[in-house]
């Protein structure tokens, strides 16, 4: 486990939380050795609250061999509803973004660091929330299962919460946006802002905020090579 992260010890507060918590905390010790392995046990995870309300598990997709693996925070609303990562508005302006910067899609894998959308209901809408610290520890198993399973050579993490994952402490992503960070196994992090940041920026700016994303990105090319 990556230095900075520990496991959340979430107290359930019904037997049945309890029970799932169990089954969750069993199948964790499993040894993952493929994606649809790792589906079904994030499907089963109840590890912290999120895993209650979420409609499912959503995993990372994309070449399964790929070289460069990008990591966002967790699932939106409608990658909760259809199980796939990176299909909601700020995954289209990923993919935007990818092309513009020459990196091709096919090449890529594409996750999150949370496997289970959080949010807060506001009428019948579900308003995104950020994952906790420790929220984001208790996922950690599951992303170092995906990155065992894939063997990717660098990562770009996308905002703050990737960047605490991939790193195992705090990034501040202002300051190191474009830049590359070394894990402590030697692999590299390319670090930028979640696409989500420019579609709720400023509209008068959002071109100039594109082309800067797209300039960090550029430079995960390299990883390509």
């Amino acid at each position: 486990m990556a230095r900075g992260l520990r496991p959340h010890l979430w107290r359930p507060r019904h037997r049945g939380q309890r029970l799932a918590r169990t089954a969750a905390m069993t199948s964790a010790v499993v040894e993952i050795t493929s994606l649809d392995a790792l589906k079904a046990a994030t499907m089963r995870c109840r590890e912290c609250p999120i895993g209650f309300i979420a409609t499912q598990s959503v995993i990372g997709e994309g070449n399964p061999r790929a070289k460069l693996m990008l990591v966002g925070e967790q699932p939106g609303d409608q990658e909760d509803k259809l199980g796939h990562p990176f299909i909601g508005p700020a995954g289209k302006l990923l993919a935007r973004a990818l092309e513009a910067a020459g990196v091709p899609a096919e090449k890529v894998f594409v996750s999150n660091a949370v496997k289970h959308f959080k949010y807060e209901l506001r009428g019948k809408r579900r308003i995104h929330k950020t994952p906790t610290q420790r929220e984001v520890a208790a996922c950690h198993h599951w992303l170092d299962d995906e990155i065992a399973i894939v063997k990717p050579q660098a990562f770009v993490a996308l905002g703050s919460t990737a960047a605490l994952s991939l790193m195992g402490y705090k990034v501040g992503v202002m300051a190191e946006r474009g830049k590359w960070l070394e894990r402590e196994d030697g692999r590299k992090v390319l670090v930028t802002l979640h696409p989500s940041a420019l579609l709720r920026g400023d509209p008068q700016d959002r071109d100039a905020a594109f082309a800067a994303f797209v300039q960090d990105l550029s430079k995960a090319k390299k990883a390509l090579a």
